[in-house]
């Protein structure tokens, strides 16, 4: 089971204007707010008396993210320090119009306090469980999968008609050079690399197509060979077993999955001790997580080069 936990989206951040300034950004920006020594965090602006740190700057970067993505850092730094100055000034007048004492500002209150509580405990529970041994079994039960199965490197040349692939079949028999004349003559988007396409196992083509390329020697040209994309003419390049790519190849992809594993182990555990009273219509019904909860799909190592496309 997992948790909605949907990733923070770049539309949904506050900008730099005044009017996206939110409580619930006030609240995230006191509640995370880092332990710094002094001498490192020092005051920046002063509003009114009350003090703005480079602490303040560090995390309003972290919350604007996006919108601040293409400025240089002297920039940044200005438009953060501002915004962040025009928050305080504009805090004040809230709280003078009794802002936080209405209820729908004390609801998202409780809400931003709750959701923040969430993410940082479910942050350290997931860097805990990125040990290098926890990380390594992974990838061990991953390539495990994957290892042994074969693969062919082929080229190929996609043409409309089969009286065109047999013009094409002639003239490679004649001599001519497979990549240039799939360069000169092939349909196919890959057909300014020769219509190279790499390694790929039998179940990444169509089958009309890998049946034939992996029945072909290396170095051998197939007859025409029709499928729902036109006709082909094959060259088999080479044959091997695929083998996973190393541990640091895919080390962001095996942590990435771990900490997310990790984090929806520890929400079911918490639910399963939880007292849970569901009084909406669709109480006896299992309730689907939402889209964007926590996904802790197995990883699966694959070849660098990325696989192509079916033809």
């Amino acid at each position: 089971m997992t948790f909605p936990m949907p990733d923070k989206k770049p539309g949904q951040r506050p900008g730099l204007a005044l009017a996206s300034i939110t409580g619930a950004f006030a609240l995230a920006m006191l509640s995370s707010f880092p332990v710094y020594a002094q001498d490192a965090n020092p005051v920046l602006a002063k509003v009114n008396g009350s003090e703005i740190r480079q602490s303040d700057v560090t995390i309003a970067e972290e919350e604007l993210g996006p919108s601040l993505a293409q400025m240089d850092p002297a920039t940044k730094k200005d438009n953060v320090l501002s915004f962040l100055i025009d928050m305080k000034i504009v805090a004040k007048a809230a709280e003078d119009k009794k802002i936080a004492d209405r209820d729908d500002f004390k609801t998202k209150l409780a809400f931003a306090r709750n959701r923040l509580l969430m993410d940082n405990l479910l942050a350290v529970e997931g860097k805990a469980a990125t040990t290098d041994d926890n990380m390594k079994k992974v990838y061990e039960d991953a390539a495990k999968q994957i290892t042994g199965e074969a693969e062919v490197h082929a080229r190929h040349i996609l043409v409309e008609t089969e009286e065109e692939a047999k013009t094409v079949a002639e003239e490679l028999k004649k001599g001519a050079d497979f990549a240039e004349l799939a360069k000169k003559k092939s349909k196919d988007p890959g057909a300014a690399d020769g219509g190279d396409l790499g390694f790929f196992t039998k179940d990444q083509m169509v089958p009309e197509f890998s049946a034939v390329a992996f029945a072909l020697e290396p170095g051998k040209v197939s007859d025409p060979v029709k499928s729902q994309f036109g006709w082909h003419v094959i060259k088999v390049e080479e044959k091997r077993n695929r083998q996973a790519p190393a541990f640091e190849q895919v080390k962001p992809q095996i942590e990435t999955y771990v900490v997310r594993k990790a984090q929806a182990d520890y929400v079911t555990k918490l639910r399963e001790g939880a007292k849970i009273e569901r009084m909406d219509q669709a109480a006896a019904t299992p309730v689907e997580a939402p889209k964007d909860s926590p996904k802790a799909d197995a990883p699966k190592p694959s070849d660098s080069k990325m696989a192509p496309a079916k033809k």
